[in-house]
């Protein structure tokens, strides 16, 4: 079965920040101000699983580009001979690795979107300044609560369906949240017009919709994704860093007549459709939750999950499936699960997309040869790598036993 066509890497676009989390770039000189410490452990490497024994220090002070939570979930990775150096050492030498996937032109990038974010907040007056602020049980659906606060795998199974390997739906947001949020972005979009403000789009292929860390949502969404999407990530997702979940990217995106769904054109099979492209997030695990409004069509649908190396490899059969979206219910898939969206064939749907990402695993793809833990067309090689073992063998074999 044959591709719609090639799986685009749908990346944040003007934003900075980690967007390309394939590859590492070389490892940067030494800095200026370095603690003498530091440079004896710069060639060494992360560990692969977290010491989960190790309590990180204390980065609550620490001012820059990264939540502190950042460092406090890299630092269990950390060589076991740094594990006990001073703090300074320790934070000098994540910064080191961090700065591998920010170029200095990305961080500029990122300081003058900073001041954006800054300008907005300060000039944007919330309609619901409840949003501003994680209120669960006004969020979420006491099913959805019950389940995660339970954090098990049993009570988070409980309320999952899989229709298709690494693909999880469940109900979750509370209709009152879903409309609030509605009318946050439609108010924020209404007042960027009268001001004749730039709105930044939420990524390179979205072209209708906002982002909403850009207007004082991150603080909750940081919240959000820590709470509540970390404990089914960890549970169904740890090989793609599910547990290490530190950042995010949240936005709404719109559906419908004259908005995103008529992009471009793709095949498929003999027969071609619109479709918002066939592509895969930058993120490990993507939260997607249809807020509404009234809508027809809009399916998602999704071809298999693939690394970088494989990322237009052909779907299998048993791979293909189409979700229909459901007001208040959820999606979640990995972030290189390829997929796209079908034309929204009446009304308006608009949805939430939660990027998580993990910064401990986009440094250990520097160490890994094969992603066959996850990625559908690795697996498969590796298979057929096995069958032509046996197959020799048994070949080997035969040629003893004649003699």
């Amino acid at each position: 079965m044959a591709l719609e066509g090639p799986a685009e890497r749908r990346d944040e676009g003007q934003q900075g920040g980690m967007a390309n989390g394939n590859g590492v770039a070389p490892p940067p000189s030494r800095m200026a101000g370095r603690p003498l410490g530091a440079a004896a452990y710069s060639d060494r490497r992360l560990r692969l699983n977290p010491n989960t024994e190790h309590k990180p220090q204390d980065y609550t002070d620490v001012r820059g580009e990264y939540a502190p939570a950042v460092y406090s979930a890299l630092e269990r990775h950390l060589p076991p001979s740094l594990l006990e150096a001073d703090r300074d050492v320790k934070l000098h030498f994540m910064r080191d690795i961090l700065a591998r996937y920010w170029p200095h032109g990305e961080r500029n990038k990122v300081h003058r979107h900073k001041e954006y974010r800054q300008k907005i907040v300060h000039l944007y007056k919330p309609l619901h300044q409840e949003l501003y602020s994680m209120h669960p049980s006004a969020f979420f659906l006491p099913t959805f609560l019950e389940a995660v606060r339970t954090n098990t795998e049993e009570s988070i199974a409980s309320i999952m369906t899989e229709p298709i390997a690494g693909v999880f739906s469940f109900a979750m947001l509370q209709p009152n949240f879903c409309d609030m949020l509605l009318e946050e972005v439609e108010n924020f979009e209404k007042w960027v017009h009268a001001m004749k403000f730039k709105i930044m789009r939420p990524n390179t292929m979205n072209k209708y919709g906002a982002v909403l860390d850009d207007f004082g949502l991150e603080a909750m969404l940081n919240q959000f994704m820590e709470e509540f999407i970390a404990p089914i990530s960890k549970v169904f997702y740890p090989e793609v860093g599910g547990g290490t979940l530190d950042s995010h990217h949240a936005f709404v995106v719109e559906y419908g007549k004259d908005r995103d769904v008529e992009l471009e054109a793709r095949f498929h099979v003999n027969s071609i459709f619109h479709t918002l492209g066939f592509h895969v997030d930058d993120s490990e695990v993507t939260l997607n939750v249809c807020l509404g409004k009234q809508f027809s069509g809009g399916e998602l649908y999704f071809r298999g999950i693939r690394c970088e190396n494989h990322v237009n490899s052909e779907t299998q059969h048993e791979e293909m499936y189409d979700y229909s979206h459901v007001p208040g219910r959820a999606v979640l898939h990995r972030g290189r699960h390829r997929h796209g969206a079908r034309p929204t064939s009446s009304g308006l749907r608009m949805n939430l997309l939660l990027w998580c990402r993990s910064s401990v695993f986009r440094e250990m793809k520097k160490y890994q040869m094969g992603f066959s833990s996850w990625c559908g067309e690795c697996q498969r090689e590796k298979r057929e790598r096995q069958i032509q073992c046996v197959k020799a063998t048994k070949h080997f074999l035969g040629v003893l036993e004649g003699q």
